[in-house]
């Protein structure tokens, strides 16, 4: 298990004592097969964010170890957003104000979650959500999130150039 641009291999570090209860459920399972970010699947993108925002946290002397698991269960969500917002009746809400809630929801029932990670799942969509987040690991997982997008989409992009340049 690796994230993106990682040459680390997640399952040997630090970083996977913090979310090895968590990791081999089946309801991250699913998100295997759930593409996310056009290049990438859902579970990938968790991964990435996860892994990162730990990083990041640990730097700063956070808690890196909630960080790694917020940003494991972020979005544990199973729907496509795409045809959720394709199908969306009047009234509903847009995918990108809503999923934080059910990703909580999801993460609720599959563990424990501390005041520090739910602020970080609800929150990970600031500031198209409401209310500002409470702690500076919830800013962290927000810019690491939008971070790990862009990658998602341009590395693929990026190294299909590469190698035609270099073929």
């Amino acid at each position: 298990m690796k994230a993106i641009c990682s040459k680390k291999e997640l399952v040997l570090s630090s970083y996977y004592l913090c979310i090895a209860d968590i990791i081999e459920q089946p309801q991250l399972d699913r998100l295997k097969d759930i593409t996310h970010h056009i290049h990438t699947t859902r579970y990938q993108h968790c991964v990435n964010v996860s892994y990162y925002s730990y990083l990041i946290c640990r730097k700063f002397r956070l808690d890196a170890r909630s960080a790694a698991r917020a940003g494991l269960l972020h979005d544990l969500f199973y729907y496509d957003r795409k045809e959720y917002n394709a199908c969306r009746q009047k009234g509903q809400p847009k995918h990108s104000l809503m999923h934080a809630r059910l990703a909580l929801k999801n993460a609720s029932k599959l563990t424990d979650i501390n005041s520090l990670e739910r602020d970080m799942i609800e929150n990970h969509m600031w500031p198209m959500t409401r209310p500002l987040p409470k702690y500076k690991e919830t800013y962290i997982i927000t810019v690491i999130d939008k971070y790990c997008a862009v990658l998602e989409f341009c590395v693929p992009k990026i190294s299909g150039i590469i190698s035609k340049i270099n073929n």
